[in-house]
């Protein structure tokens, strides 16, 4: 076999939130993998590492996590009121496939600062000092999401006092509003795709389960803990090392997907690990989070924990907490009820490493049905590296 060189590529590699991702520019990347397709998911499979048969990716940048196994490709907006167009890949560890059904809620805070940096907003734009409204096009689902960038100095803020549970230091907050975060495309235009806020989910060989089933920031299927086995305050390590139980949560996963309309058959679930998510939750309690700090019952409205490709999440993921807050506000969902029920505006709820607040402006329309015109959260982002990625030529 002849060696081959390596191509390199430009790329910024980012933090947004509580996950990592290689951001590029469309017009960078090599022709063949500027359109969707086989030669656009080898690229990005090789730049993380993957398919990797040991799980740890060594071999590229991404770090053995759902969390930080992403990539993102940007472009200038010819989308009226829109600045920049957005498209996310969820890249499978293990295997060697792209998945571009869904959105990552975390990675969404880095967008608006990494287009002002890779020059994709006009300067004329950018204010001396104050926020700068970054309108993003959400390629993957049809959505928009507004950023709200600080500005220091003409320069992205990225430092600052702003602190998020699951990220060690903390940096300039990116408040996001993430429009109309309800009725996904592929969900055939509902909110709640059986019609229902709580429905019964029979799996055989497992169990019947009350479910809510909700497209509002990623496909979610929300579970009662105490229906799965688990008290709601668990940490990776009580999950992710027990085989039968994620196989359990994957059995469910796929029969809730098909129920929601996602896929058509269960084989299909395989090959749509990223959406939907799965998640369980429970009434307020206490528990000590992954990094050693107290969480009390009285702090917080709920508990959740939500699974990521496969593995229960190291804190939440950004789309699941668009669910939980759009959830959350309309009564009689799992997850307003765990949270006490009632119309509510805004939520703090606990996840492995700490607490998020996360709030959805929810009304009825003359029908009845309840709308949600809004979600709200903070999160933060900063660039960790830029220049080039390598990666061996096709």
């Amino acid at each position: 076999m002849l060696p081959s060189p390596q191509i390199r590529v430009p790329a910024t590699y980012l933090r947004g939130g509580t996950s990592k991702g290689v951001f590029f520019q469309l017009q960078d990347l090599p022709a063949p993998a500027q359109q969707p397709g086989p030669a656009r998911d080898a690229l990005l499979l090789r730049v993380l590492g993957s398919p990797d048969p040991y799980g740890k990716q060594i071999d590229g940048m991404g770090n053995a996590s759902s969390s930080t196994s992403k990539a993102v490709i940007l472009s200038r907006s010819t989308r009226p009121g829109h600045d920049v167009d957005y498209l996310f890949g969820q890249v499978s560890i293990d295997k060697p496939f792209v998945d571009w059904s869904g959105n990552c809620g975390n990675l969404s805070a880095a967008v608006g600062p990494c287009a002002i940096h890779m020059g994709l907003i006009d300067a004329a734009r950018i204010p001396l000092n104050g926020n700068l409204t970054v309108r993003i096009w959400q390629a993957n689902i049809g959505k928009t999401i507004v950023a709200h960038v600080p500005i220091t100095h003409g320069q992205v803020q990225e430092t600052g006092d702003f602190e998020l549970d699951g990220v060690t230091f903390a940096a300039a907050e990116v408040a996001l509003e993430f429009l109309d975060p309800a009725d996904e495309g592929d969900a055939g235009g509902s909110m709640f795709p059986t019609g229902n806020v709580v429905d019964t989910l029979e799996v055989p060989g497992v169990g019947s389960f009350a479910a809510t089933l909700i497209h509002a920031g990623i496909p979610t299927i929300f579970l009662n803990a105490q229906d799965t086995g688990y008290a709601g305050t668990e940490l990776q390590g009580d999950l992710n090392e027990d085989k039968v139980a994620l196989a359990r949560f994957e059995a469910i996963r796929a029969h809730g997907a098909l129920r929601m309309g996602l896929i058509q058959n269960l084989g299909e679930a395989a090959t749509r690990q990223h959406t939907p998510k799965i998640a369980f939750v429970a009434p307020p309690a206490g528990y000590t989070a992954s990094s050693g700090k107290r969480i009390e019952a009285q702090d917080i409205d709920l508990l959740v924990r939500a699974l990521s490709m496969g593995k229960l999440h190291h804190a939440m993921m950004g789309t699941a907490a668009v669910a939980i807050g759009t959830a959350a506000a309309i009564p009689g969902t799992l997850v307003n009820l765990a949270a006490g029920g009632g119309v509510r505006s805004s939520v703090r709820f606990g996840h492995p490493s700490g607490t998020l607040r996360v709030g959805a402006e929810a009304r009825q329309n003359d029908a009845g049905d309840w709308q949600v015109t809004k979600a709200l959260m903070s999160r933060s982002a900063r660039i960790l590296m830029e220049g080039w990625i390598r990666v061996p030529s096709p």
